[in-house]
């Protein structure tokens, strides 16, 4: 069986606009996650690069469901005793809206160096203004 590697020259990029609002984190995440690898495209390698610019408006505005607003807690340790830093949800949402979809997008994508490059290409804002425009991105459903 012969595998397919995509050449520099049969990528072709795009911009996305995804729309956050009443959206559930996780499946939102997911979404992207997988417009970012390019795994919706049928030119898709596992090692490769092949995958969409992708913006994310009203980060302020997604949904939480259960209790998680509440319950769910992101660590963050500073090295030093007694410089572990916890934080539950609903603060981070208050605080940084962008980092609450960032976290959960890049737990989706690879744990590698491709992985990083696959992050610079998503960009989150808490409202609907981003200063994307001239790249015209296409809107998409989730």
């Amino acid at each position: 069986m012969k595998t397919y590697i995509a050449k520099a020259r049969d990528i072709q990029r795009a911009w996305c606009l995804v729309d956050a609002k009443d959206k559930i984190l996780g499946r939102l995440a997911c979404k992207v996650a997988t417009m970012l690898m390019g795994k919706n495209k049928v030119i898709y390698s596992p090692h490769q690069d092949v995958g969409d610019e992708v913006i994310v408006v009203n980060a302020s505005k997604i949904k939480i469901t259960g209790n998680k607003m509440a319950e769910k807690v992101y660590k963050r340790y500073s090295a030093y005793p007694g410089g572990l830093n916890l934080e539950t949800l609903e603060v981070k949402m208050k605080k940084d809206p962008a980092y609450v979809i960032r976290h959960a997008v890049k737990g989706m994508l690879p744990k590698s160096k491709l992985g990083a490059k696959l992050l610079k290409k998503l960009k989150i804002y808490a409202d609907e203004n981003h200063p994307h425009k001239a790249q015209n991105p296409k809107p998409m459903t989730v």
